[in-house]
């Protein structure tokens, strides 16, 4: 991440969920109505503008297609988590480098409270966005410079907006984990848990780290890509290793999905095989009563 230059990979994100407009309405996972003017002025997504205007097929593109539809799997498989967690009786929700994720605004919370964390050109960016739509959301915004601040204190920082950690809390973290080192992955899981009484919630999307280690040629051009708006990617599990890891973090896995296995459960098979990558994947996990965090 640059000082002062809002998120680039944020900006794709939320244009790949407003694309999903462009799916038949029968198929549409998630709707996002507020994605697609996070990325004014990129070139990029210049380009699929222009395509949309001129009624060309931008989904009939195999490789837009699979991008809108990986996202919409993504977004739906944690919106049913939060759902799941408010139906359970969940009122507070942390969304970790929240990018331009709008679920304040798209999820019926129930008067739930919503903290978005973010760097705070990525932030300022997503608050100035929202004004100019007319779009007031509930959130409640804490700025953090990820580079600059130690984890160990956004606990406290958390508090001071307002969090109340004796509460059970869902955490989102969400297209952050691969661009971190393992000391940042550390740091930050031992923070989330330090905000997260007993009954609280963890959903996050991760890399394996066979995607790293032995990229497709597509994967490696997504490499290059990412890297030269300086965000690279740096970390993956292996997913027969993750239950311990988060264990050693006093977190135990509810659930560890592939984002192919998701997308044969939630779309039709024609639409399924465009999200075929099992490195891929969304885990979600809870925080047990007893908290024994190893050093």
């Amino acid at each position: 991440m640059k000082d002062h230059v809002p998120s680039r990979t944020a900006a794709w994100v939320a244009h790949a969920r407003a694309m999903g407009k462009h799916l038949p309405r029968e198929v549409r996972l998630i709707d996002d109505p507020y994605g697609a003017a996070f990325g004014h002025g990129m070139t990029s997504l210049r380009v699929a503008d222009v395509l949309e205007r001129a009624n060309v097929p931008v989904l009939h593109l195999p490789a837009m297609l699979s991008w809108v539809l990986y996202m919409q799997v993504r977004t739906r498989v944690i919106d049913d988590a939060v759902d799941a967690f408010v139906a359970a009786g969940g009122r507070q929700l942390v969304i970790l480098g929240a990018g331009y994720d709008c679920r304040a605004l798209r999820l019926r919370l129930d008067g739930g409270a919503v903290f978005e964390v973010d760097h705070p050109a990525t932030q300022s960016h997503k608050r100035a966005t929202l004004v100019g739509l007319g779009a007031q959301s509930p959130a409640r915004y804490v700025t953090w410079n990820f580079e600059r601040k130690p984890m160990a204190e956004l606990p406290e920082e958390l508090a001071s907006a307002g969090h109340d950690a004796t509460t059970p809390t869902m955490t989102i973290w969400e297209g952050v984990t691969m661009y971190l080192t393992e000391p940042a992955i550390d740091a930050s899981l031992r923070a989330i848990r330090a905000w997260s009484c007993a009954g609280s919630r963890l959903a996050m999307s991760y890399f394996a780290k066979s995607r790293l280690q032995k990229p497709s040629l597509a994967t490696r051009a997504v490499q290059a890509i990412v890297a030269q708006v300086g965000e690279p990617w740096r970390w993956g599990w292996v997913p027969d290793e993750l239950p311990a890891y988060l264990a050693a973090r006093s977190w135990e896995i509810v659930r560890d999905i592939p984002m192919s296995e998701a997308a044969r459960e939630l779309l039709p098979a024609e639409l399924a095989v465009h999200v075929n990558n099992p490195d891929r994947r969304v885990a979600l996990a809870s925080a047990p009563e007893a908290i024994a965090i190893a050093r």
